[in-house]
């Protein structure tokens, strides 16, 4: 299961069980990928992270959901969201991510695609105030 990618410790135990492995077997299989350092949360958790930012184009929100979707508590998952954001400029995401749905185009045709792109840039984790500044200037073609 590690070999093709990193998985948390709840990942771990949820494959394990659906493979109706005994509980106290799945307990000594942790035990043992934890002391092999195999198995490390905040490795995960920056994995995620690195890859919804650079692949995926998501901001802060976005990340820290699919880290906690990983079972990933919340505090490993602010460390790892605060690491990787230090390295990126939050409106340079929002610009990769909007360019990315414009599709090389540099304005926003009206209204209703502006209120789509909102919508959009929201669900994808980004600050509303920041979304509509960014959609603003290119809504006006600058």
């Amino acid at each position: 299961m590690l070999a093709r990618r990193e998985l948390s410790e709840q990942q771990v135990r949820q494959r394990l069980a659906r493979k109706q492995h005994e509980p106290d077997d799945i307990d000594a299989a942790i035990a043992r990928l934890r002391e092999e350092r195999a198995l490390d949360d905040a490795r995960v958790a920056e994995a995620i992270a690195r890859t919804e930012t650079a692949v995926r184009k998501r901001g802060k929100l976005r990340v820290r959901m699919q880290i906690e979707r990983a079972g990933i508590s919340r505090e490993l998952a602010r460390n790892a969201i605060d690491e990787v954001f230090a390295a990126i400029e939050d409106d340079a995401l929002l610009e990769a991510s909007l360019a990315k749905r414009l599709r090389g185009r540099d304005t926003i045709a009206d209204d209703r695609e502006f209120q789509r792109l909102f919508r959009y840039l929201v669900a994808q984790g980004f600050e509303s105030d920041r979304i509509i500044k960014a959609l603003s200037l290119r809504k006006r073609g600058k």
